[in-house]
């Protein structure tokens, strides 16, 4: 089974949910079901926090999906290493992953980067910000919701990808 790592700050927002709406959509997809899963960490995550309260309510409330038994966890030399693709919720995380593990430059992209096609050259000096999702933590319930539509948008792009690649 091929593993789909998605990484953000802490693992209590953005990647868990991306992790969530990523294993929804292979779950209901006959082609890529039982060849993905989705696990997610953080950079600084605390291991064994949840899932953030806002987040486990988008998650449900926008489409039914349980997010409540997340637990945080560190990335760890092993998930890079296991891994076949691993997206960052920004060009920080990315470069963060890349300054720690940098045999990993070939698999390591933004989740909107791998979902537009975009190779994103990190010495770029004009990034184009959009490619990153931005942190809804504390933030108010309409910002956690255009977070989680943001972060659905660009996985259903990505599964869409998923399935010319390898079909």
């Amino acid at each position: 089974m091929r593993k789909i790592l998605f990484v953000c700050t802490g693992n209590t927002c953005r990647s868990s949910m991306a992790e969530g709406i990523f294993g929804d959509a292979v779950k209901k997809d006959t082609l890529l079901n039982g060849q993905f899963v989705a696990f997610s960490a953080g950079i600084s995550a605390y291991d064994g926090d949840p899932a953030s309260s806002s987040s486990i309510k988008v998650m449900k409330e926008e489409w039914g999906i349980d997010i409540c038994s997340h637990r945080a966890r560190r990335i760890t030399g092993n998930d890079v290493e296991t891994s076949e693709l691993i997206l960052a919720m920004t060009r920080s995380h990315k470069e963060a992953i890349l300054s720690m593990f940098p045999n990993a430059r070939h698999k390591v992209f933004t989740l909107k980067e791998f979902a537009a096609g975009v190779d994103a050259d990190r010495n770029i000096e004009e990034y184009n910000f959009a490619l990153d999702i931005m942190d809804p933590y504390g933030m108010s319930a309409h910002v956690y919701r255009r977070c989680a539509l943001e972060i659905k948008n660009a996985v259903d792009k990505v599964i869409e990808k998923l399935k010319m690649i390898f079909k």
